[in-house]
């Protein structure tokens, strides 16, 4: 018998339907992940469940039973940890404890409330507040908070989504030991198709009209190991199955114009004949790190955060920077950038030293930094005024379309950036770097502040847009699969502070690329592995001796 059961449910706000004939059972002790975009609907499907939303059409039930409100019996955690900041760890739990257990003796209260921190490996923290506990151990909290009520249903609205990687795939393990230690029904929400299989029994895909999708059995034998699985004949195929399904059925065909881009030439270029003379020596050296070093001073001495970092990338090509947070990614980047001042060594672009900022090094940040009040036109138009000195307005007005249109925006580009997706938003810093028409690209965990499936989308459309202008890249990125996808080489770095390059893999797989096309590559995850296993080494702060030491 199934013990959450929707018959024919529809859900509308205003005028907005969100949900539309839902039919839909979950089994007792059933794991089942809910996978889609933003904006599927799938937040409200939980709420459905929780009680906390009522339907407009239809019936939910739970164990038979219409649904009329909220319950113990159906735990929720959400994304937000909503815990009291003036309350310990326990303090917080107890709260949960003293709710469905009034009548507990002080030592039983006790007993219990150690029982469910000691689940979610807290007992270190009990005493701690929610201020000095890092984001992943808040979240334990809420999930302790949620099994102290000892639910018959667990409901997780997107739980580890505000999670870094490795904290997000520690505390779904988490997850995943608990559910099997009390074979609780759980109901997940999440946009991480790697994370629906490790965890689920079922996956349902979510439409983006607001209808139920494609269902998928994963027989995957439990426990899972994230490592194990990347050699496993049933998750590549599973992975490959659920990821075509996805951008099939959720990224629509953007409506891109026939608009060409005027003939002229931006205000950095190198005039033709002195190019045509440098090409052979530069096109191989084109950007050159040169034993780089970064150094801050504190109270307790200088702190080098990178070191000799080496590397030299010929025009055109495309590199992806991985590592653990702290590994100073961002800081060479940052350095090539011309926003950070180098400490010792140096930075060549097309043979000159790089000093200071240049809309030559176009930038796109995690946060596109738009102004909200101007258009996405306007946005991109700020930095096209000045690239482009001796271009007609005609001709500027004709590079911010063209690079707008190519990001999917054909239909957006008078709307204020204020009332933009992130999504979108990011939309408009891609066209706003390529805009610029610059020497180098450099992108800064571009898509990190979005959710998995949005990423998919922005890739594909940053690989489209590259594959017309063939600009030098560099893109840092904690996702291994990002990495791979963009690139022509993955240089990986050490842990800091000292931090410098670890192992440089050259990625030879075909172009033009897309997701889909990657995941039925022999050669993938072979990619993936040798990268997993770099980072797995270093996930501990492991640091072997450099080579400069021995050097």
């Amino acid at each position: 018998m199934a013990i959450l059961e929707f018959s024919n449910v529809s859900k509308t706000f205003g005028t907005n339907s969100v949900l539309k004939n839902i039919d839909l059972q979950v089994e007792e002790g059933e794991f089942l992940v809910l996978l889609g975009f933003s904006g599927t609907g799938k937040t409200t499907l939980i709420n459905l469940m929780a009680g906390l939303e009522m339907p407009s059409e239809g019936a939910v039930r739970f164990k038979g039973q219409p649904i009329t409100g909220p319950g113990p019996e159906r735990g929720v955690i959400f994304q937000n940890y909503s815990l009291m900041p003036w309350l310990t760890v326990n303090e917080n739990v107890a709260l949960a404890v003293d709710t469905i257990f009034p009548g507990l003796s002080r030592k039983d209260r006790a007993e219990k409330v150690a029982h469910y921190v000691k689940m979610v490996g807290l007992s270190h923290a009990a005493t701690r507040r929610p201020a000095e506990l890092s984001g992943g151990m808040r979240q334990r909290v809420n999930v302790a908070r949620a099994l102290a009520m000892n639910p018959e249903v667990l409901l997780l609205d997107e739980p580890l989504s505000a999670l870094d990687a490795l904290t997000r795939a520690n505390l779904a393990d988490e997850i995943e030991h608990i559910w099997e230690a009390d074979r609780k029904t759980c109901v997940l929400i999440t946009n991480d198709v790697d994370e629906a299989i490790v965890l689920a029994d079922r996956i349902i895909a979510l439409n983006p009209d607001g209808s139920l999708g494609q269902s998928f059995s994963v027989k995957i034998p439990r426990p899972r190991d994230r490592g194990a699985m990347n050699h496993d004949a049933e998750f590549k195929r599973l992975r490959a199955e659920v990821t075509t399904y996805l951008m099939d059925v959720g990224i629509s065909a953007r409506r891109e114009g026939s608009r060409q881009l005027p003939d002229v030439v931006p205000l950095h270029a190198i005039p033709k004949a002195v190019s045509e003379a440098a090409r052979s020596a530069l096109e191989d050296r084109y950007l050159e790190y040169s034993r780089l070093h970064k150094v801050y001073p504190t109270p307790k001495g200088p702190l080098t955060v990178v070191e000799n970092f080496d590397l030299t990338l010929k025009k055109g090509e495309f590199v992806s920077l991985i590592g653990h947070s702290g590994c100073g990614k961002s800081t060479v980047l940052t350095m090539t950038a011309g926003l950070t001042d180098v400490s010792l060594g140096g930075i060549k672009l097309d043979g000159f030293e790089v000093k200071g900022a240049d809309p030559e090094r176009a930038v796109v940040f995690q946060s596109p930094s738009l102004f909200p009040w101007l258009s996405a036109r306007e946005n991109v138009a700020v930095g096209v005024e000045k690239v482009y000195p001796k271009a007609s307005r005609a001709e500027r007005q004709d590079v911010v379309d063209y690079y707008l249109e190519r990001v999917g925006l054909a239909d957006a580009m008078d709307r204020p950036a204020s009332e933009m997706s992130n999504g979108m938003r990011q939309r408009v810093g891609i066209a706003r770097a390529f805009a610029l028409s610059p020497k180098l690209l450099l992108l800064d965990e571009p898509f990190g502040m979005l959710d998995s499936l949005t990423r998919w989308e922005l890739q594909e459309v940053l690989m489209e847009v590259w594959s017309r202008t063939k600009v030098t890249a560099v893109c840092v990125t904690h996702d291994v699969d990002e990495a791979i996808l963009l690139a022509d080489r993955v240089v990986m770095m050490t842990n800091g502070p000292r931090a410098t390059i670890g192992r440089v893999m050259p990625v030879d797989l075909p172009r033009p690329r897309t997701r889909k096309a990657l995941l039925e590559h022999p050669d993938y995850y072979l990619y993936r592995e040798q990268v997993l296993n770099f980072l797995e080494e270093y996930e501990k702060g492991h640091k072997p001796a450099k080579a400069s030491e021995a050097a």
